[in-house]
């Protein structure tokens, strides 16, 4: 995984997009090393990622532009697909995936960022969709996350303008939860996954397909999608620790994801 590090730290796994000297940009390798890294991850060990660019310039600076300039349509399709499906093992994975966005998120790394669980976002980050500006549309979700995530007005904006959006702006669009300082993102990241790990394993989880799975379907469908996921908890030995932790008023034991 030459283009994809990757550290744990407890039980924080640091996911580091590196080929800093391209900013960051996705060809075919990185992508496929994106996806041996998510496949890698121990889901037993681990409770939260934290994933990020290499370097303090980029993010993500987009995909490769001299690799797609030449793509046939049959093959646009399929470096589409490839992406998205990538992307969508991300978005699915069942622990939560923090972004550490540090500088540009364009293109690619706009949707890469879409595809987090949490965003959060250095004083120098910038976030756009140019792809229009280059003759073709956002390939790996961006047409679809954005406008979920962010007023649909704005989104599209975004997309047929290729407007850019900084990290001030990102804060109050709710694009990102937060703007640190380059020299505190990782830490306030590391501070915010840490947290998360502290957390009953199971119930995060539950939490998270709850909002995921709830978001695709209508609010009746939703609510038993979470009634279901709230009654699982309760065969599990972190619901009892909680919640007799609370009873007898002290800290729970922590928990062990059972």
């Amino acid at each position: 995984m030459s283009f994809v590090k990757y550290e744990q730290t407890g039980f924080v796994g640091v996911m580091t997009i590196d080929r800093e000297k391209a900013l960051n940009a996705l060809n075919s390798e990185v992508l496929a090393d994106l996806e041996a890294a998510i496949d890698a991850i121990d889901l037993d060990a681990t409770r939260c990622v934290v994933l990020t660019g290499a370097g303090q310039k980029s993010f993500v600076a987009g995909a490769d532009i001299g690799e797609m300039s030449t793509l046939t349509k049959a093959e646009g399709e399929a470096f589409g697909k490839k992406g998205n499906d990538v992307f969508r093992k991300l978005e699915t994975l069942p622990i939560p995936v923090i972004a550490a966005v540090n500088g540009f998120a364009l293109g690619g790394g706009c949707e890469l960022s879409l595809s987090c669980d949490i965003r959060l976002a250095s004083e120098n980050a910038v976030f756009a969709q140019p792809e229009t500006g280059l003759g073709i549309t956002p390939g790996f979700g961006g047409t679809q996350r954005l406008a979920r995530t962010i007023n649909v007005g704005k989104a599209k904006e975004m997309l047929y303008a290729g407007t850019k959006v900084k990290a001030d702006e990102a804060l109050s669009l709710g694009l990102v939860n937060a703007v640190y300082p380059a020299d505190e993102l990782m830490g306030a990241a590391m501070k915010l996954a840490e947290k998360i790990a502290r957390n009953a394993p199971i119930a995060v989880r539950a939490s998270k397909k709850a909002v995921n799975d709830g978001l695709q379907v209508n609010i009746d469908e939703a609510i038993v999608i979470e009634e279901k996921l709230f009654g699982s908890c309760f065969e599990t030995e972190d619901q009892k620790n909680g919640m007799t932790a609370f009873v007898e008023k002290r800290k729970p034991e922590p928990f062990v994801n059972r």
